[in-house]
C-alpha cells in the first residue's frame, strides 16, 4: 500500500519528537505518576488519532481528479507549501538549540508534581496541536487523501500512523509502570540527554521530513 510508505517517515518524525518524549520523561520520573501516567499516553493516543482523521477528512475538500494521466495537482502543492513550512521551522528550532547559552526544558513541566489524570489527558492532547504536530498531521492527512481509495484503507493508515507516532511516549510508560526500578535510571540518562540535544536532534529530523514531503508533492505534479 503506497499510503503506508509515504506515511512512515510523517509518523517517525512525530515519535522522535523531543517534547512529547520529555514530558512522558518528567511524569514518569515524578511522585504523580500512578495517577498521570497512564491518562497522559491516553491522551497522547486520542490526539494523535483525532486531529489525524481531521486533517484526512479535510483533506478531502481539495478537488484532486484522478486518472492515469490527471495528476492531483492541488494536493502536491500543498504537499510543497507544508513541507517548505516544516523545513523553515526545523531549521528555526536547530539555530534556536545551538544558540541557547542553556538548556531549555518547557516551563509547563514545573508543574509536573500537580499533573493528575484530567490534566495529564489535556496535556497530551494539546501537545498534539503545537505547529509542528499540526503540520505533520496535515502532511499526513494530504498523504491519506492521495493515496488511499477507501475508507477502510485510509483507516487502516491511519491506524498505523498512530501506533508508530505514540510508540515512544506509550512504551515508556507501560515498561516504567510494569518495572519501575528497572526504568528509572534509564529515564534519567534520556532526560539529561534530551535537555541538552532535544530540540536540535527534532529541528533536524523536521528538515529531512520536511523534505521528503516536498518531494512527495513535486512528484504529483
Amino acid at each position: 500500500m503506497q499510503a503506508i510508505g509515504h506515511v512512515l517517515p510523517i509518523a517517525l518524525a512525530v515519535a522522535l519528537s523531543s517534547v512529547p518524549i520529555m514530558v512522558t520523561i518528567y511524569i514518569l520520573l515524578s511522585p504523580n505518576r500512578s495517577r498521570s501516567a497512564l491518562p497522559f499516553a491516553i491522551g497522547w493516543v486520542v490526539g494523535l488519532f483525532a486531529i489525524v482523521s481531521v486533517c484526512a477528512l479535510a483533506a478531502q475538500l481539495v478537488p484532486t481528479p484522478r486518472g492515469p494521466r490527471r495528476p492531483e495537482t492541488a494536493v502536491g502543492i500543498i504537499e510543497i507549501l507544508v513541507g517548505l513550512a516544516l523545513i523553515v521551522l526545523g531549521i528555526l528550532s536547530f539555530r534556536r538549540a545551538r544558540r541557547a547559552a542553556a538548556p531549555a526544558v518547557p516551563k509547563f513541566l514545573d508543574s509536573k508534581r500537580a499533573l493528575g489524570p484530567w490534566k495529564s489527558f489535556g496535556l497530551a492532547f494539546i501537545l498534539n496541536l503545537r505547529p509542528k504536530g499540526l503540520l505533520l498531521a496535515i502532511a499526513a492527512g494530504l498523504t491519506i487523501r492521495g493515496d488511499t481509495e477507501s475508507l477502510t484503507e485510509a483507516l487502516i493508515v491511519i491506524g498505523i500512523y498512530t501506533v508508530i507516532a505514540a510508540s515512544t511516549v506509550v512504551v515508556p510508560i507501560i515498561a516504567t509502570l510494569a518495572a519501575p526500578a528497572r526504568m528509572e535510571p534509564r529515564l534519567a540518562s534520556a532526560r539529561e540527554w534530551l535537555v541538552r540535544n532535544g530540540e536540535a536532534m527534532t529541528g533536524l529530523i523536521v528538515v529531512l521530513i520536511g523534505v521528503v514531503i516536498v518531494g512527495m508533492g513535486l512528484a504529483r505534479l
